[in-house]
């Protein structure tokens, strides 16, 4: 890419990076406090709880950002349809993915779910109308492959119903990206948090209560630390995006791999076999190949 001062200096480039480490490290502690929650309440229900402890947060900054005169019009004048849209699939995805955590170690569930750049990338292509060379398209079989690595279809791997809860969650995620697009065109960021977080509380929490659990005394302090490291993730992958270039910032999302088997031996003693390894090899190396394509044309190149 050719250099503008329109780009942001070394000093704010280090600081979006240094941000959306800290994002990608508070998202996998708080999948970590999911995956601890999931052993003891159904899915949709930790779901819910998901969405009201990180609520309780992200409102009261998204008042402080606003200001409290624009907080109620900037939260009501929205593309209704696109929100409810997201909040379906934010249902689905958070359930999809907790169930996945009640068996699949955190290090597994990300490397399956590292394909939803590519879904990304192949579904911006009939809902966008972007055009997506064939050297991309050639990553983004590439990066299913890998997929397919992790799950060994043959049955001796993870293409289980847990398995397939992460692919559910990734492709939910990617269609909800594409959404936020056309959104950030007219709703602002505070609205969009905002009502996810009311629809995975009310949605999923909803669905949940014909077989909700009471909860446990001691699992409160974990469901305010999934509130805190939800809000301030969100918080810092938003600073992130705003004071460093895309490009720049996706790859860094792969660290979530590191955070994954770390907490893993640490908090349940396993580590990945070799297959998942290679298969996490294939789907990140495809993601980085993909991300570098992307520059390549946004820079006018073939």
């Amino acid at each position: 890419m050719s250099s503008s001062p329109l780009l942001p200096a070394a000093a704010p480039r280090w600081r979006a990076a240094l941000l959306m480490l800290a994002s990608v490290g508070l998202f996998s502690l708080m999948d970590a406090g999911l995956k601890l929650l999931a052993a003891h309440y159904p899915p949709l229900q930790v779901s819910a709880l998901r969405g009201v402890a990180s609520l309780a947060f992200v409102l009261p900054w998204a008042v402080w950002t606003l200001g409290p005169a624009r907080f109620v019009p900037a939260m009501l004048r929205v593309r209704w349809p696109l929100h409810l849209l997201r909040g379906v699939l934010g249902v689905a995805m958070m359930g999809s993915f907790v169930y996945a955590l009640r068996t699949l170690p955190l290090s597994t569930a990300y490397t399956i779910f590292f394909v939803a750049p590519l879904l990304i990338v192949a579904l911006s292509v009939p809902i966008l109308g972007e055009k997506v060379g064939p050297r991309r398209w050639a990553a983004i079989l590439v990066g299913f492959v890998g997929v397919l690595v992790v799950l060994r279809p043959t049955g001796e791997g993870v293409a289980s119903l847990a398995g397939l809860g992460v692919l559910v969650a990734a492709l939910g995620y990617a269609v909800s990206a594409i959404t936020v697009r056309v959104l950030s065109r007219t709703d602002s960021s505070q609205a969009t948090i905002v009502w996810l977080m009311v629809s995975l509380a009310l949605g999923a929490g909803a669905l949940a209560l014909p077989d909700w659990v009471p909860l446990r005394s001691a699992d409160l302090w974990l469901i305010l630390g999934i509130g805190l490291a939800g809000a301030f993730g969100q918080y810092a992958i938003t600073e992130a995006f705003r004071q460093g270039e895309a490009s720049l910032m996706a790859p860094l999302e792969y660290s979530a791999l590191l955070w994954g088997v770390a907490l893993d031996l640490s908090l349940w003693g396993v580590l990945p076999d070799g297959v998942t390894w290679v298969g996490a090899a294939i789907i990140v190396g495809s993601g980085l190949y993909m991300l570098h394509r992307e520059r390549v044309v946004a820079a006018g190149g073939g």
